[in-house]
């Protein structure tokens, strides 16, 4: 176990995805990908791209990015916050309007980390955990 409290610098670099979804319907998704962190003005760009498999459907390419700064709050692309990430692991969250987002960070295995996330509300209701791992 690191122990560490994480710094922005620690993530830069390449990183292989993992990503368990489990809606409440009990349908199940996978998606693994290539996580990156590169310099930008004002910390860090995160970009994933990998194939998304969802249970019963024909696989697909999807992508997302976000902004990280030092302080490691993590911003959508469009400039609107989205949560910060705690240095030392625990929990975080967002409201996304009329859903709630609680994550935990977990970084007890460091340099593997796993993030997790239970949304639940009207219009969304799943449990996400992702897995980094360095590449």
């Amino acid at each position: 176990m690191d122990g560490a409290a994480r710094q922005l610098l620690d993530f830069q670099g390449a990183w292989h995805l993992e990503r368990e979804i489990t809606h409440a319907d009990g349908t199940r998704a996978r998606f693994v990908a290539r996580a990156v962190w590169t310099p930008q003005a004002q910390g860090l760009g995160y970009v994933e791209n990998g194939e998304l498999k969802v249970q019963g459907h024909v696989p697909i390419s999807a992508s997302q990015n976000f902004s990280w700064r030092a302080d490691l709050s993590v911003w959508f692309s469009d400039g609107r916050y989205f949560h910060t990430v705690p240095a030392r692991g625990g929990p975080t969250s967002h409201w996304c309007d009329p859903d709630q987002y609680d994550g935990a960070y977990d970084f007890d295995f460091w340099p593997v980390f796993t993030v997790t996330w239970q949304v639940s509300g009207p219009r969304k209701s799943y449990r996400m955990i992702s897995t980094y791992h360095r590449i």
